[in-house]
């Protein structure tokens, strides 16, 4: 039996919230103001403390940072008034397991303790113990890998957060591993047995992207012929990580943001708020605060989501983790292409380290697997590189992120589209006359490569690197500048 510790200075508040609690099987415990209950915290160590942040003698911003000096991990739920999202945040921030709006909600307050429960049981647990003791020896935490001064603070931060309902923003260039961060923080903390669902939300047209976040009613909108749940609910109990977050349309901004904050959501054509369990990360290869600035991201949002910030080195800042990088890698091509090789030669190893990545650990990933798949057995070497790799003037295999618009399962990351890579490998590249415009040279290799998509927009902007956003608004350019001519 858990035992839960409520701090609240009001009376009425404090007798009603034991015998709740009480009532759902806990062992249950009481304190007056922030001060008796570090008290009773020290005589009692409870494994959950619920208390409200507006205290005399000793607030609940105070409590929770005396708590987290204590030998025993407490989970500390922190009651907040409504309209206090900053204080939320902050104690969010300063270690808080989650937050609730005062007044309480009586079936949100229970799904908490029970995830802080379960939390608190897996914390306690001795295998768990190890295995992350484990990864951080080995350099290596759930699906990440390094031990460079530039990944070990983020594998201590992971390691920090994991355990709360904390939101998180993962920034980076495009293939660094923010989803890999996603998955670390998902398989690190107490919902890893239930679903962790990942969402492009450059990959979902606008007209559609609200529907698959939050779902919709049999009717809402043509084309609905049942009703289907959304990403949220299909995440319940888990975790959500929304990528390219600043690519989501203002008004679905809008509407995740109350989500975040109520933790319930209405599907599209519901009259009913359905409550959602569901611990939300987002990512993005964007400046956040630029993309505040220009209006892509609501402030609300931003701040909101932002609680913790992890940034995600490019691989050319962190070369001396490619080794340990690439032997997973090829422990995961052997066993999907069914090869059998045995590591990489110290000459492919110099080459390797010596290239600047644009790409980062994705690129990476696409010419191990290359190598592996056309050495099929034994050590790889340098003759398994592409051809003229690293050399000046030498183009990168133009690849893909591999997931999909909405993604249930751990996926590997597939390389791209063998007509579009057949296509720029006939063309080398755009070639333009000396003179030309840069504006020009752009609008020729947009125009190229959705030429070799067959003009499908989505992958192209995968390829060019930018978002399906950003492409719509260059080829609304080229059309406007096209009718102005005529």
């Amino acid at each position: 039996m858990e035992k839960v510790l409520i701090v609240e200075d009001e009376l009425h508040a404090r007798t009603g919230l034991t015998e709740l609690i009480e009532s759902w099987g806990y062992k249950a415990e009481c304190a007056a103001d922030g001060l008796e209950g570090l008290e009773k915290a020290v005589a009692w160590a409870p494994a959950i403390v619920v208390t409200d942040l507006k205290m005399p003698r000793m607030d609940g911003m105070e409590l929770l940072e005396r708590l987290a000096e204590l030998p025993q991990r407490i989970a500390v739920v922190m009651l907040t008034a409504q309209g206090s999202i900053e204080s939320a945040v902050e104690a969010m921030r300063t270690g808080a397991y989650d937050y609730l709006p005062k007044p309480v909600d009586p079936v949100r307050l229970k799904t908490i303790l029970q995830n802080a429960s379960q939390q608190h049981d897996a914390d306690t647990d001795v295998d768990l113990e190890a295995t992350r003791r484990k990864l951080r020896d080995t350099g290596r935490m759930g699906p990440l890998v390094g031990t460079s001064p530039q990944m070990k603070p983020i594998f201590s931060l992971i390691e920090r957060i994991a355990p709360s309902n904390v939101s998180v923003l993962v920034t980076g260039e495009s293939g660094t591993g923010k989803e890999l961060v996603a998955r670390a923080l998902h398989e690190l903390s107490s919902r890893h047995s239930q679903p962790f669902v990942a969402v492009n939300c450059a990959a979902i047209p606008e007209t559609l992207i609200e529907s698959e976040i939050f779902g919709h009613e049999k009717g809402a909108f043509t084309g609905a012929l049942e009703r289907r749940a959304g990403c949220f609910e299909l995440a319940e109990g888990g975790t959500l990580l929304l990528d390219e977050i600043g690519e989501m349309p203002a008004a679905t901004q809008a509407k995740l943001l109350r989500v975040l904050e109520d933790r319930k959501l209405r599907r599209l054509g519901s009259k009913v708020e359905t409550p959602v369990d569901v611990r939300v990360i987002a990512a993005t290869n964007r400046d956040p605060e630029e993309a505040v600035a220009v209006g892509d991201l609501r402030g609300d949002l931003y701040y909101r989501l932002n609680v913790f910030n992890i940034q995600m080195p490019p691989l050319r800042e962190h070369v001396s983790d490619i080794a340990g990088i690439a032997e997973k890698m090829i422990a995961d091509m052997n066993e999907r292409h069914n090869c059998s090789v045995t590591g990489m030669k110290d000459s492919l190893l110099k080459r390797l380290e010596a290239y600047s990545w644009p790409g980062n650990v994705r690129e990476l990933r696409n010419t191990i697997e290359r190598a592996t798949i056309m050495a099929g057995t034994g050590m790889l070497g340098v003759e398994y590189l592409p051809p003229n790799f690293g050399e000046p003037g030498f183009a990168p295999a133009l690849t893909r992120s591999g997931r999909s618009a909405v993604a249930l399962e751990p996926g590997a990351e597939a390389g791209g589209s063998s007509d579009v890579q057949r296509y720029l490998e006939d063309q080398n590249t755009v070639r333009v006359e000396v003179g030309t415009t840069v504006d020009e040279a752009e609008r020729q290799l947009i125009l190229k490569t959705l030429m070799a998509t067959h003009n499908n927009k989505t992958k192209a902007a995968e390829i060019l690197g930018i978002s399906s956003k950003t492409l719509q608004n260059k080829l609304k350019e080229y059309s406007n500048a096209t009718s102005s001519v005529e």
